[in-house]
């Protein structure tokens, strides 16, 4: 039966998790599971099997991180839909074996890398990672695709809009939540699932990060909040740290009576993710013939009156009212600031005194570097606080992406506006190499762009998912640059992007270089900072 009629009857059962089944059939972690398309198809096919036998009516092809970004570190970049391709061809080999009625689904997981300006993979080559990924899943002859696991709405978009560019095949687009009703990107359940329903998809659906139970109060929100067909596959349950170990305390039993509730709530496809096996699988098909075609017809589901979430960004204060600085320098008047570095004790009385010597004498601004040359010295946030605080003299913070995450980050951004830091530098950072711990694990979630970004939205009253906030931040905001780059191209291209990404000041190194200074000058349009 076409794929998109049988979803208007009982509730579909897909299938578990496939990387769960091949580390405990002996595939370790390190390995590039998708690889096992060429090298293992046997393994794959064995667990495609296992999954139909236990009456799964939907298999997913092995192929969730077959795309360029992750398979090239495996040395298998060039061969991505060929791996796809197989994936397929193994998933349909493996229904034809067992003689059953059962659908193919082609498993399209994320990059696995952030997109600009967050991160450095453009727009277009990252929907041509996805093209490459369904050209070769649909050449194989999968019946649908499934997009899963995304946690960035724009990734999601790109991945739908070069699936639509390779086929008119059908898509079940899911997402998943840190919590039931939040992203890890903060983007509540509302917001994205306005942001799936216009686009082209089939079904959307919410899988991995959580267990059965949150996961079932997530699906009847979504169900109030959209028409479309919904699928859920959640984890096994809740995973705790044991002794070193990964647990799951849960049972198949236990996830089939949630299943049983989530057909009983009307919900279209269930399956499972992280940490379920074909024996929950068998527990599912087992709970779900106990509610009938009439039974799960009869489940009356009343839709919530639908408002689009509030998305509109707020400007912040004209530039020249965001901090001292900022309107010296709209005025035109040249602008003095000291570099003066965190010390490596807490004691900052020495500092201060130094602090005001210079403001006595003229200097403008104190700017504090955040661990120079990856060193471990006091809070770059606390002493530009003190500073301005106890020697009257505006600061700029410098910040970088080495140490903090981009949650981390956002909240050291709130905390610095609530602090009255007004100037923030925006820099990548030194790698911990260059330093006195260069075993220290280095973070760089995102570089100076990202960071940018980040900054400029809380700036407009919104947070890094695009959710607006009560009240934003109003910080002036900087960025490096480096006049004598090896690669000037690359340099000034990095400059503009800065730019374009909320930079209103741009500060250097010293540079003792006249000539080479004025020819990159020359070269740039800083017309906006």
């Amino acid at each position: 039966m076409d794929f998109r009629r049988r979803l208007k009857g009982p509730p579909i059962l897909a299938d578990g998790a496939m990387g769960t089944e091949l580390y405990a059939r002996g595939v370790y972690v390190n390995r590039c599971f998708d690889e096992l398309n060429l090298s293992r198809m046997d393994l794959v096919s064995r667990i495609h099997s296992d999954y139909l036998r236990a009456g799964s009516e939907l298999i997913e092809t092995n192929t969730f991180g077959a795309n360029r970004y992750k398979l090239a570190p495996h040395g298998f970049g060039d061969r991505v839909e060929r791996i796809n391709e197989l994936g397929a061809k193994i998933a349909r080999r493996a229904v034809e074996k067992c003689a059953v009625n059962a659908y193919v689904a082609g498993s399209v997981g994320p990059l696995g890398k952030r997109l600009a300006p967050l991160g450095k993979i453009q727009v277009s080559d990252a929907r041509g990672a996805f093209v490459e990924q369904a050209r070769g899943l649909v050449g194989g002859g999968v019946d649908l695709i499934m997009i899963e696991t995304m946690v960035d709405p724009v990734e999601l978009r790109i991945a739908v809009e070069a699936v639509r560019e390779v086929s008119d095949i059908p898509i079940v687009a899911q997402f998943t939540l840190k919590d039931w009703n939040e992203t890890v990107y903060g983007a509540t359940l509302e917001k994205i699932t306005a942001d799936i329903e216009a686009l082209d998809v089939d079904v959307i659906g919410i899988n991995c990060s959580i267990g059965p139970s949150k996961l079932l109060e997530a699906a009847k929100r979504l169900m109030e909040l959209t028409d479309k067909p919904v699928a859920v596959q959640p984890n096994a349950g809740e995973l705790e740290w044991v002794e070193n170990r990964v647990i799951c305390r849960t049972t198949p039993e236990y996830f089939a009576e949630y299943a049983r509730r989530m057909a009983l709530s009307g919900i279209s496809i269930i399956g499972g993710c992280c940490g379920t096996t074909p024996g929950h699988i068998k527990a599912i098909d087992a709970a779900l013939r106990s509610v009938s075609p009439k039974s799960s017809k009869e489940t009356v589901t009343v839709r919530a009156e639908r408002t689009e979430p509030e998305t509109e960004a707020k400007e912040p204060p004209p530039y020249r009212q965001l901090s001292k600085m900022a309107a010296a320098l709209d005025d035109g008047r040249f602008v003095i600031s000291v570099e003066i570095n965190p010390p490596r004790s807490p004691a900052v009385r020495r500092i201060i005194d130094k602090s005001v010597e210079l403001k006595e004498s003229g200097v403008d601004l104190v700017n504090v570097p955040d661990g120079p040359r990856a060193s471990a010295r006091l809070s770059a946030m606390v002493l530009a606080h003190e500073i301005h605080g106890r020697a009257g003299i505006e600061t700029i913070l410098h910040y970088t992406c080495r140490d903090r995450n981009i949650l981390g980050m956002q909240s050291d951004l709130l905390g610095a506006e609530s602090l009255g830091i007004d100037n923030i530098l925006c820099v990548t950072g030194d790698p911990p190499k260059l330093g006195d711990y260069p075993m220290a694990t280095a973070v760089f979630d995102v570089d100076s762009i990202g960071l940018l970004r980040i900054a400029d939205n809380l700036n407009h009253s919104l947070d890094l998912a695009g959710n607006p906030i009560p009240h934003g931040t109003a910080f002036n905001l900087g960025c490096g640059v480096n006049p004598g780059a090896l690669d000037p191209e690359l340099e000034i291209d990095r400059l503009h992007r800065k730019i374009e990404n909320g930079a209103r000041f741009v500060m250097t190194q010293p540079v003792f270089d006249e000539e080479l200074f004025f020819n990159f000058m020359e070269r740039v349009n800083l017309r906006k900072v």
